[in-house]
């Protein structure tokens, strides 16, 4: 065997379908490609009809298979109505990444009921939704990943974390939920944890130079993160390589989290 069919078997996500929420920017679109280089067919979902075409327009151009949806994931039926038609375009997923999310964070004593709502549909009913509209159908074809993108604030809170960081850290109790329903089935459920990305979800602290400094000094690599950074460890969580891998959070942040 040589090192490149060995490395393919292992990581090839070749004849896979996957479905990738936020895939139109920031880490998601990061990692939608990242999946379609290793040979899935990539459905992103996202709300900016320009974004979402010209994330297809490059992987098709690179000669992957990727197709669009354009949704409002902040109400349920927006949700439902996403899975569906992104269901339609390849087929059911074999893998669903959930990176789609927003940044609202006002003052604790400034957080209305509209944020807080707005928050947790985004960020956790949507993954819920999706989760239960395709992680039964991964079980009983015995193969499924479903990779959540969560925060640090899911694990401590800082930079006013708010209904942001509640959001993140009943994601990543959402994925152990998963985990403990469907890996007996074949299907993993795994967090992915950033540290600081220089993405648009996080413009507000990227338009400061020194909290963008002092986040890059508090990492064990010396620098914030970038989307690519988060290729490798995608691929790897939804790939048969990671079939022993569940319920649990990988830390992406240059050793933020451990500094």
């Amino acid at each position: 065997m040589t090192s490149q069919t060995y490395l393919s078997e292992l990581f090839s996500l070749d004849g896979r379908v996957a479905v990738v929420t936020g895939g139109s920017s920031g880490i998601g679109r990061a990692i939608a490609g990242a999946l379609a280089r290793a040979g899935a067919s990539v459905v992103v979902i996202a709300r900016r009809e320009a974004e979402l075409v010209r994330t297809v327009d490059e992987l098709t151009a690179d000669g992957c298979r990727a197709a669009w949806v354009s949704a409002d994931l902040a109400t349920s039926e927006g949700v439902r109505a996403a899975g569906e038609e992104a269901a339609a375009v390849f087929g059911e997923p074999d893998v669903l990444v959930n990176s789609a999310g927003v940044n609202l964070r006002p003052p604790m004593g400034e957080l209305d009921e509209e944020v807080w709502d707005t928050t947790m549909t985004v960020n956790l009913k949507a993954p819920y939704l999706l989760g239960r509209r395709f992680g039964p159908g991964m079980a009983e074809r015995g193969f499924g990943r479903i990779i959540h993108i969560t925060s640090q604030q899911a694990h401590r809170a800082f930079v006013q974390s708010g209904a942001y960081g509640v959001s993140k850290g009943g994601l990543e109790s959402l994925a152990r939920s998963q985990a403990e329903a469907w890996s007996p089935y074949g299907v993993t459920c795994n967090t992915l944890v950033p540290g600081f990305v220089m993405t648009p979800l996080n413009v507000r602290l990227s338009q400061d130079p020194e909290k963008v400094a002092a986040l890059a000094a508090r990492t064990m690599t010396g620098r914030n993160g970038l989307p690519e950074d988060f290729a490798g460890a995608a691929v790897f969580l939804a790939s048969r390589a990671s079939a022993y891998v569940t319920g649990q959070s990988v830390f992406v942040d240059g050793g933020f989290s451990v500094h």
